[in-house]
């Protein structure tokens, strides 16, 4: 199975295994939003799935 590329630039595979995602939303149209917001919207979130999900969808992601 093949690695969707485009998904595969946002996730981060940590030491530990457990996937970050960067959030949405934050390529477009940030001039207008305050700075204080910008950055709450920086951080990453973790990705809920099953080892067996994580194994079949992420096994390429490194």
């Amino acid at each position: 199975m093949k690695t969707n590329k485009s998904y595969a630039k946002r996730v981060k595979v940590t030491t530990a295994g457990k996937a970050l995602v960067r959030k949405p939303g934050l390529n477009h149209y940030n001039a207008l939003e305050s700075r204080n917001a910008q950055l709450k919207r920086k951080g990453r979130i973790g990705l809920n799935m099953s080892a067996k999900t994580a194994a079949r969808f992420l096994s390429n992601i490194g």
